[in-house]
């Protein structure tokens, strides 16, 4: 029987019922395991809520976590992604997993190196799709920190905030990331959405340089030498999405990296803007953006 696992299901577009067996994975609890005279490492259950765990670390002096907070979803879902925000990413700070193989009920431990993670990608979404349930996740937290700053918002906020930078915390970056995401993302209790339905793409930077001709305002940060990743949600933008509605489904008029969903909108609708709006921006920029959502 085809199984769908859910962690919180805020990162799935349904288009049609499932024919098969759905999961909802409630496995709780948060643990420290060890620690030397660096890390602290502590385990947390599949199901627990991932804000939830940020907010345990952060009050817990444990640092690593603090640039994902408020992110929807689950901690078992976390890895399958590698979810991100803010210039730190999931993997910076995970140890390993535990996970069932889906037919013969094997558990099996994933080092770091066995979930090959990519931006917004790891096995679990390629070859290893639907084969796991993954159980609980191991982090790797750290006793001193290390502040994430410079992407996005974060530092115009802090000095909103009357937070100087000798008076730096992970409670300041985890409250700075939490008033800018509020600020700018709908919450899916009062309007329908999927949180960052595009991935932001990675071009090369001969690609970028040629476009910033173009488009002198072009943001873009530098990934190595030879590449460049550009705010997917500003291409949108830049081609007239933003605020736009067809029907009920529209792309939302503070973030046009989100999709929202206004009432009675199908998944179906849903993905037909969708694909309207990635065609819009590769022709216009060249550039070609692929969904972050999982489409059921």
């Amino acid at each position: 029987m085809p199984k769908l696992i859910l962690g919180g299901g805020s990162n799935v577009l349904l288009c049609h019922d499932f024919d098969g067996l759905v999961i909802k994975m409630n496995i709780q609890g948060i643990d420290v395991i060890r620690e030397d005279d660096d890390h602290i490492y502590l385990v947390a259950g599949a199901g627990v809520n991932w804000h939830e765990l940020v907010q345990f670390c952060v009050q817990q002096g444990y640092a690593g976590m603090e640039n994902l907070a408020l992110i929807p979803g689950t901690v078992g879902a976390a890895p399958l992604q590698n979810i991100g925000a803010y210039g730190v990413e999931l993997e910076q700070v995970f140890e390993s997993l535990t996970a069932v193989h889906t037919q013969t009920g094997e558990r099996r431990t994933f080092s770091h190196a066995d979930c090959q993670f990519g931006y917004r990608e790891s096995v679990f979404k390629r070859e290893l799709k639907s084969h796991y349930i993954i159980t609980s996740v191991t982090f790797q937290l750290n006793k001193r920190p290390t502040f994430h700053t410079r992407y996005g918002a974060i530092q115009e906020t802090l000095t909103e905030m009357g937070v100087s930078e000798d008076k730096l915390s992970i409670k300041a970056i985890s409250d700075a990331v939490i008033r800018i995401r509020r600020s700018k993302l709908p919450d899916p209790a009062q309007i329908g959405n999927a949180g960052s339905f595009f991935k932001n793409p990675e071009i090369p930077k001969t690609q970028f340089d040629t476009l910033k001709e173009q488009f002198a305002e072009l943001p873009g940060y530098p990934i190595g030498d030879e590449a460049v990743k550009v705010p997917a949600g500003w291409l949108i933008e830049q081609a007239g999405w933003k605020g736009h509605r067809v029907g009920d489904a529209g792309v939302h008029s503070k973030q046009a990296l989100v999709l929202v969903n206004y009432g009675n909108a199908t998944g179906q609708e849903l993905l037909n803007l969708a694909r309207q709006v990635r065609d819009s921006v590769q022709e216009k920029f060249g550039i070609a953006i692929t969904p972050e959502v999982n489409v059921v």
